[in-house]
């Protein structure tokens, strides 16, 4: 059988390319995604940046611990501890002690990611002098980059400077430097201390100081302003490649499976004459199976050397698209390849395992059929299964929104849900495309002219041939409804509930991080027709379970100015009674009964006792909780909601807030402004993983249509040339082809839309049981593109061997065996 199976593939290799090239491009991502991985885990440990140059950094508490029964449980603090006044007494008895402070800058004409330091912290990245001098005055400045040259003056948000010196750019940050002096007016925290001084005497002058760091060599980049970016960052690449090989994996079993379902059943007469020469079915699945693993054998060697390639460029691709870090290259692992080969074989034999057995069914009376109407599309197993996946989804469906229906909306289900209705329909294809494709069809076959009878007839009759061709492009519709669906229709709910909670007429924002000082504060007060509600950010940390220890983003708010402001989504008690000695929570909380007391950890990491006052929805996840200013130690107002007085002119207020807000450089929004500002955007690397999942899915999709077009096209060579017979010219029945295809893209795209729409429903069913009421956002325009591109695909691959073929005389195609 294996003889037999090597020549097979010799004579019939249209047959399997399809297979050969899905399977190649599969085990070429495999690869790619696990030298990546690999890649990734051996990465080097991130040298120090700003503090490279430093004797010892000493910085004060950052993180919160909390012991519990399986260990303890950290956070990072969001308002971290300064070294304590003591301790840093202490320290300038041991050498020069030099205060860093870091805060954001915006500056006309400069990069928008601007950051201020004293420069007296220069000379521990190191920073030099490449022109001018360093800054005296208050309104002095050095500037990296060359952004602007000494002498330019430039208005920032802490007013007009005077740039007296450059630097050259590091390539982490784009600095300005201040005199030590104007950085601690405009920064008066200072989290952590270069010290002059012998490493082990800064050790003893600190212990005892609760959280305290002494920092030397390597750990100096915890100093630095996000120590964790290149970890973050290779999660996220690993999550993102990982969601692209995963739908590698499936759509590559999904296009296996397919192509040689189809081309099994179109050799049925070819199996037939075998079982008359005395074949098994033991034999003809064995064959089949060696076909299969030939091919998985050439395909998966092919792709690991395509990987190989490959691997360098998408790192490249990754670093200048800022997914990865700057550093990160491929390394030398073998591991991977072992990993995509392996893979790839076992998705070649799982893709043919069902259309082996169906081939070893053929008897021995199928060499002597000859119609080409498919009176059995669907073996008994095939419905039972597509209906047991089918009932599966909507079991699993009506479990999560009855028990949890906060989980669908987490990126791992909406991305992995889809995959089991997508099986479901692509196995139910065959009962469903008839029905489909007569719908479709019958507005042309209403037409004058037979083509429109022609293409419904012909694909009502050739059921399998429909179903395989549309079973690729409801694949790719599917996906692009799906998720990038769900994203849009999660990001509307998100901006609803903004919408809704928002009751105030105008909201004051704050530019960058650095906040609204009082001075600020009091001349938004003293604007006449004005009530505000000033708030602060800041963070809640709490123990569940005895041993999760979670996070809450936090608002600092007094009670009377928020009810006046918001519209907070309650499900039990009163804005009113938050007070000093209480806190607003969520259902989210494990307790959240009003009246209950709950020990928690404020942002400063100090522990509290705290009674539930009233309790939020938990909506999408994002309603945090509230707590008052006393409870939010050390964090600067960022956010002035204000409400307009009875009577007051909405244009005078607006006016007055903007004048109280321009030395501080703050932004005066109105309600529907602040909710177009703060619409949510979904994460710049979760968008590009989607985009390459879809990539993926639209090039297999181009694969699959166009081997099974050029399969199906090849196989209806006679029907053709019967129809030139009966007097068709040679451009009717191209046009009768490219409707055809047209017509059975049409079917996909509507099966694909039909699992979006039910995902999407599922989405939105969550969200109202969420109490969260919002449209379903359909991406019609990426739908769009995407069933155009499947369509020209379709016609292309339908078309071109119809008219290599019809070039011989109709005759002799008429007299053509299989």
């Amino acid at each position: 059988m294996l003889s037999t199976a090597l020549r097979t593939l010799r004579t019939r290799w249209v047959t399997f390319v399809g297979s050969f090239v899905a399977l190649s491009l599969g085990v070429a991502l495999i690869a790619v995604m696990g030298l990546a991985l690999a890649s990734s885990l051996d990465a080097p440990d991130r040298r120090p940046e700003r503090f490279a140059a430093a004797p010892v950094v000493v910085k004060g508490q950052d993180t919160l611990a909390v012991p519990t029964s399986v260990g303890d449980r950290t956070h990072k603090l969001a308002q971290p501890r300064a070294v304590p006044d003591d301790a840093v007494a202490r320290l300038r008895a041991l050498g020069i002690v030099v205060e860093d402070r870091s805060f954001a800058v915006r500056a006309e004409g400069g990069p928008a990611d601007l950051v201020g330091h004293p420069w007296s912290t220069a000379a521990f990245a190191p920073y030099d002098l490449d022109a001018g001098r360093a800054p005296e005055a208050a309104d002095e400045v050095v500037v990296s980059g060359d952004w602007a040259r000494p002498g330019t003056r430039v208005r920032t948000d802490g007013g007009t400077v005077r740039v007296v010196g450059t630097v050259a750019g590091l390539g982490f940050e784009n600095a300005v430097f201040y005199t030590d002096a104007r950085a601690a007016e405009l920064s008066p925290r200072s989290l952590q201390l270069v010290v002059d001084a012998d490493a082990a005497a800064v050790r003893e002058a600190v212990r005892g100081s609760e959280g305290v760091q002494v920092l030397t060599g390597n750990p100096r980049r915890y100093a630095d302003a996000d120590p964790d970016r290149d970890s973050e960052a290779l999660t996220a690449m690993n999550a993102m490649f990982g969601t692209a090989g995963g739908v590698t994996g499936f759509v590559s079993v999904f296009v296996v499976a397919s192509t040689f379902a189809f081309a099994v059943a179109q050799r049925r007469r070819e199996f037939g004459l075998l079982r008359t020469a005395g074949a098994t079915p033991g034999q003809i699945r064995r064959m089949v199976v060696h076909e299969a693993l030939a091919v998985g054998v050439f395909a998966s060697a092919a792709g690991c050397v395509l990987g190989s390639h490959g691997a360098p460029k998408l790192a490249a691709w990754a670093v200048d698209e800022r997914l990865a870090p700057r550093w990160f290259t491929i390394g030398d692992y073998t591991w991977p390849y072992h990993m995509a080969f392996w893979t790839g074989l076992f998705v070649a034999l799982s893709g043919v395992l069902a259309a082996s057995w169906r081939a070893g069914r053929t008897g021995p009376t199928e060499a002597l059929r000859e119609a080409s109407f498919d009176a059995r599309p669907m073996t008994r197993g095939r419905r039972l299964f597509g209906a047991a996946l089918l009932i599966t989804a909507a079991v699993t469906l009506t479990l999560a929104l009855v028990t949890n229906p906060g989980d669908l909306l987490q990126r791992k289900t909406y991305v992995s849900r889809p995959m089991l209705l997508i099986t479901a329909f692509a196995l139910l294809a065959p009962v469903l495309v008839r029905p489909l494709a007569r719908l479709v069809a019958w507005l042309p076959a209403q037409l004058p002219g037979a083509v429109g009878m022609l293409v419904r007839e012909n694909a009502a009759a050739g059921v399998r041939r429909t179903a395989a061709v549309a079973a690729p492009v409801l694949v790719t519709v599917a996906l692009a409804g799906s998720l990038l669906g769900a994203t849009a229709t999660l990001n509307e709910a998100k901006a609803t509930e903004v919408r809704d909670r928002t009751a105030a007429d105008f909201v004051v924002a704050a530019a960058g991080d650095a906040g609204f000082d009082e001075a600020t504060l009091q001349r938004l007060r003293a604007v006449p027709g004005a009530q505000l509600s000033a708030s602060s950010p800041s963070a809640v940390y709490v123990l569940e379970d005895g041993v999760a220890l979670i996070r809450s983003d936090a608002r600092a708010v007094e009670p009377e100015p928020l009810a006046a402001t918001a519209h907070l989504p309650l499900a039990a008690g009163k804005v009113s009674d938050l007070d000093d000695d209480s806190i607003i929570v969520n259902e989210e909380w494990e307790k959240h009964t009003v009246g209950e007391r709950v020990d928690v950890w404020l942002g400063d990491g100090t522990r509290r006792s705290l009674k539930i006052a009233a309790v939020m929805t938990i909506g999408t996840g994002n309603n945090g909780v509230y707590v008052t200013p006393r409870n939010a130690p050390a964090t600067t107002v960022d956010r002035v909601d204000v409400r307009l007085a009875d009577g007051a002119d909405p244009a005078a207020v607006a006016a007055g807030l903007r004048q109280a807000t321009r030395a501080s450089g703050g932004e005066v929004l109105t309600r529907d402004a602040w909710v177009r500002a703060t619409y949510p955007e979904t994460n710049r690397t979760t968008r590009m993983g989607f985009f390459l999942v879809l990539g993926i899915a639209l090039l297999y999709t181009g694969i699959s249509l166009a081997n099974t077009m050029v399969m199906a096209t090849s196989e209806r060579v006679r029907e053709l040339a019967v129809l030139r017979l009966a007097g068709a010219t040679r451009w009717q029945v191209l046009r009768l082809v490219a409707a055809e295809a047209l017509m059975v893209v049409m079917v996909g795209g509507l099966l694909g839309a039909m699992v979006a729409g039910l995902n999407l429903v599922g989405m939105w069913s969550a969200l109202g049981l969420l109490s969260v009421w919002t449209p379903i956002e359909i991406p019609w325009a990426t739908l769009a593109a995407t069933l155009g591109t499947c369509a020209v695909l379709a016609v292309i691959s339908a078309v071109t061997p119809a008219g290599l073929s019809l070039r011989r005389r109709a005759v002799e195609l008429a007299g053509t065996r299989e």
